[in-house]
């Protein structure tokens, strides 16, 4: 991929907010979902995080709004950071402390909140850091990238102009929470290949701790 990136409008802000809404709305309804943090805590993010990209869609001039959206994704990556914290000792509690018959369904859910939540924060994060975001790309100043994607390497194959949009960082996430390493996309700077390998650590701990009550309850 070229230093500069061909210009183009910025990228719809709506499957980003589709993204967070859907992930906030299924944790809720999630049974005996052990909350590391206050309620609130969580609800406060998601508007911090949603207003932003709805701002950059609405406002004539989105410069500040684009600035004031890069730092609400880090802020929900920090925040998302503490939690996973939290919630991975909760889940050695639940294995360790907790009564067996209410083990089984709480580290499942727990699980799964903690694989969810670190693939959508994690496509979030490289949506926002690749080649400097998406604005920078969509503006044609994009920076050296951080990831390789196979319709850069492979333009005759692409669509013209093409450019990665959240999906393909949704893709990306997704395929490292399972896989555990780079499948089709390459990283090309130290700052990717630590949030990858922060990723994969945090879906491998997920899987060890949910195999690791598995074993204890094989007769």
């Amino acid at each position: 991929m070229s230093d500069v990136i061909q210009a183009g409008r910025d990228e719809p802000r709506w499957p980003p907010v589709v993204a967070i809404l859907s992930v906030f709305a299924l944790l809720e309804v999630l049974p005996h979902h052990v909350y590391a943090m206050p309620r609130w805590v969580s609800y406060a993010v998601l508007v911090v995080a949603i207003v932003p990209m709805i701002m950059v869609t609405l406002a004539t001039d989105n410069a500040a709004w684009l600035r004031i959206e890069r730092l609400a994704i880090m802020l929900l990556a920090s925040v998302y950071a503490g939690n996973t914290a939290a919630e991975l000792a909760d889940m050695i509690g639940i294995i360790t402390v907790h009564p067996p018959e209410t083990r089984s369904v709480s580290l499942l859910t727990s699980s799964f909140t903690i694989w969810i939540t670190n693939v959508l924060t994690f496509s979030l994060l490289y949506w926002q850091i690749d080649a400097g975001g998406p604005s920078r790309i969509a503006r044609g100043i994009a920076r050296r990238p951080d990831w390789l994607f196979p319709q850069a390497s492979t333009p005759d194959v692409a669509a013209p102009n093409w450019r990665p949009l959240y999906i393909d960082y949704v893709s990306l996430a997704f395929n490292t929470a399972t896989a555990f390493s780079p499948t089709d996309v390459l990283p090309l700077t130290q700052r990717a290949k630590a949030l990858m390998m922060l990723k994969s650590v945090i879906s491998l701990l997920t899987l060890v701790l949910v195999a690791a009550r598995a074993v204890n309850v094989i007769p």
